[in-house]
């Protein structure tokens, strides 16, 4: 028992960072232009909320919207108590959960796929990207049809992918933003309060994805807040120290897109009945990071080579 929530708290751990690399490099920056006052201000408070705030209370509000049958206090009750009959219950809707996410990390992970430019570590990748365009059709095609399947088991799993398709398309506006916001943060016109706001509500925006990710390892919310929470601080010590050294592997983040892909699959298929290892959504991070960290590493090697 100890072993498989081992193995769960550190694929969320690995996980949670691999998501966050794009938030850091924002965050990093952006402080550079800040003065040491704020950028102190900013790394306490934003810890706070970022953790305790965000990824604290998300996940039993996302438990809490898949069963509005419960109270808030009953929430915290399953969380914290196990009590045999809320966990039932939770356990029922289960699938309604695992669609929604599933949804939305396929979403997320089509998204870059079709639409971000990106380091292209196959040639495969390049000749999506320009087919952009068909993003659209397939995630709306894909989403129908899922819809449609859902109806004829339960109804709800189809408002759940609607939900999932929804905070998809919500989050991704405030990411879409985030490159040309990042250019009017970097400039100094604007006070440091202001970039203190608005890189926490990019923060935000950002752990939806690793919260929502981590109901396809676990759907017990202290092994999220445990995993999620010590990913997050390892994330910021990277914004402060080490995060050139992590943008220098030019695949890290395809590695990343491809595990919130395989974990978005896994949980729709899960949520119609078929059942998966407790391992599986961690060893699935593990290769697809360690793929790409080995492409990316290579790539680096390469570069050194021609530039001697």
């Amino acid at each position: 028992m100890i072993l498989n929530f081992l193995v769960i708290i550190l694929g969320l751990i690995v996980f949670e960072i691999i998501c966050s690399v794009d938030n850091a490099v924002i965050n990093a920056h952006v402080l550079k232009t800040m003065p040491e006052k704020y950028r102190k201000i900013f790394l306490f408070w934003g810890i706070l909320i970022a953790v305790f705030v965000v990824r604290g209370l998300l996940p039993f509000a996302i438990v809490w919207m898949v069963n509005p049958g419960l109270s808030v206090v009953e929430v915290f009750t399953f969380v914290f108590s196990n009590d045999p009959k809320i966990a039932q219950y939770v356990d029922q809707s289960k699938e309604l959960l695992l669609l929604g996410g599933g949804i939305y990390l396929m979403f997320v992970f089509l998204a870059w796929l079709f639409l971000e430019e990106k380091n292209y570590a196959f040639l495969a990748e390049k000749f999506i990207r320009k087919q952009s365009i068909w993003f659209y059709a397939i995630s709306s095609i894909g989403l129908t049809l899922i819809i449609f399947y859902s109806l004829k088991t339960n109804p709800f799993l189809a408002l759940s992918a609607s939900i999932g398709a929804t905070a998809f398309f919500i989050t991704d506006g405030f990411k879409k933003n985030a490159e040309d916001a990042e250019k009017k943060l970097l400039s100094a016109s604007l006070s440091s309060w202001s970039k203190i706001l608005y890189l926490e509500i990019l923060d935000a925006s950002f752990s939806i994805d690793g919260v929502i990710g981590a109901f396809a390892f676990t759907i017990s919310v202290p092994l999220i807040l445990i995993g999620n929470g010590i990913g997050a601080f390892v994330v910021r010590e990277l914004t402060i120290k080490g995060i050139d050294k992590i943008t220098k592997y030019a695949y890290l983040k395809n590695g990343a897109m491809y595990s919130i892909g395989a974990l978005g699959g896994l949980m729709i298929l899960e949520s119609f009945g078929k059942e998966f290892p407790f391992w599986l959504p961690a060893l699935n991070t593990f290769i697809l990071l360690g793929l790409f960290f080995f492409l990316s590493y290579r790539e680096l090697k390469l570069t050194k080579t021609v530039v001697k």
